[in-house]
Formats: structure tokens, sequence, C-alpha cells
């Protein structure tokens, strides 16, 4: 979808809270963050749930579900998830190839990036955030490449074990990127997110991607929210929501 394009989804009026998070990289590596993550399903009271992308840390192709293992039960919890309220999905950068398939096993929602969710009377620009950061100029030429149709179909094409060999591959030239002396560390660029919230009738974008929880004033009552990412195994821990309700946006701490 175009980044001049927004699709709108209106709340049903028994919605009274709704809760956002982004940027778990679960990954079987990372127990902690795992469990987090399912005592929050199991135990959230929000009347709907949106991820924001990046709930993986590397999505090889939906098949990968129907195989024993870390994708599996990941694909179980979403499912009970979703079976007790609705469960929305956006694409992050590292989740981009999760597809109808998977949604379908799970019963949950995917949305383009951005949405706007009416809710409360108020109008929320929801988007998993990569699009914002301008500078990352490499990034976004990547990001090009494999948002195509015949990059994606050429890839899941291939067996389920080459293509986490592939992956691998891929996040290890990431972090090698990551760590060079002359890295960017871009962020969302504020003149973009005006225009993105001017053009969808909204006064505060919602995003992760970053990494970098915050609120931002963009000026003309305009605001920009960053979502935290999770790391429950970090010191102090991170595993945090956003949730909106009818009172406007209040951060809370996964226990």
């Amino acid at each position: 979808m175009s980044d001049d394009v927004f699709a709108d989804l209106v709340s049903p009026a028994a919605w009274r809270t709704v809760d956002l998070l982004s940027d778990l990289h679960l990954q079987a590596s990372e127990p902690a963050t795992f469990e987090a993550w399912r005592g929050y399903l199991e135990t959230t009271p929000a009347d709907a749930l949106f991820i924001l992308g990046d709930l993986f840390e590397v999505w090889v192709g939906d098949d990968a579900a129907a195989h024993p293992g870390f994708e599996a039960e990941c694909a179980d919890l979403l499912r009970q998830a979703s079976a007790r309220r609705p469960v929305f999905f956006m694409h992050g950068n590292r989740d981009f190839l999760v597809g109808a398939d998977f949604a379908a096993r799970c019963g949950i929602t995917l949305l383009h990036d951005p949405t706007v969710l009416n809710l409360h009377g108020e109008r929320w620009l929801l988007s998993h955030g990569d699009l914002l950061c301008l500078e990352d100029v490499e990034y976004l030429r990547f990001r090009a490449q494999v948002r195509t149709l015949g990059w994606q179909q050429g890839f899941l094409s291939q067996s389920l074990e080459e293509r986490r060999r592939l992956a691998r591959a891929m996040r290890t030239q990431s972090e090698e990127r990551k760590s060079a002396p002359d890295k960017v560390w871009a962020d969302a660029d504020a003149g973009m997110s005006r225009d993105w919230l001017r053009k969808a009738g909204a006064r505060t974008l919602i995003h992760g991607h970053t990494h970098r929880p915050a609120e931002h004033a963009l000026g003309d009552g305009l605001q920009r929210i960053v979502l935290s990412d999770w790391d429950a195994a970090a010191h102090p821990p991170r595993a945090q929501v956003l949730c909106l309700s009818a009172t406007g946006a209040r951060r809370v701490d996964v226990r």
C-alpha cells in the first residue's frame, strides 16, 4: 500500500481498551521474552490487540508453523488469544513474510501499513515505522526489493531448510551493518510523520521499529508515540504495551 493511502478501521462500540505492542523479536533462543508474551496474552483485559510488526525475529514462510517447533508454539498461542479477542497484525521489517495462511491458522487479521484506528471518537494512525526512517537509505532499498512479489516467490520456492539458512545469513549481515562505525541510526522523519498525520486526519502517530520508546511533539497539536521493544532477559527487563482507552494512551509494563 502506498504511504499516501491510509486504511481505516472503525472499532466496535463495545471496545473499551485496546493494546498495542511491537518489536518482541520472538525467537527460540530467548525463552524469557516468549514466556512474558505468553503470560501477557493469557491475562490482558484488552478488548482487542494490535501487533505493529516484528513480533518475530525472523519469519521464513507460513509453512514453518505447520511443523512441530517454535513457530507452531507461537501459532498456537495466537490462535488461543484470537479466540478471546480480535488480534490484528501489521508486518514489520523482520516478519514481512507472514501471510494469509498463517493469519488463517491463527485467526488474526492482517493490517495495511499505515492504518487509521477510529476508537472513542479519536483517530490513531498506526504504523510499524520503518517507512518513516528516511535516512536509513540502505535499509529502504533492501525493503523495496524484498517486498516485491518476484523476490518473495523466489525465496518461498526454496526448501524450508534453505530459507532458514538464508535468513541466518541475512541476520548476520544485518548485525555486521549495525556494528559498522559509520552506521546511521535513523529515526522517524518528523516532516513525513506530520504529513502522514495531516493526510490521515489524525493527531497521534503510534509506531515501533526504532526501539526508542518516547513521546514526540510535532507541532500544531500533533504527536508521535514510539512503542517499546521487548527483552525480558534485559536488566531491567523490557516488556510493555500501549493501552488506548477513552481517556487516551498510557504505557503498561507487563509483569
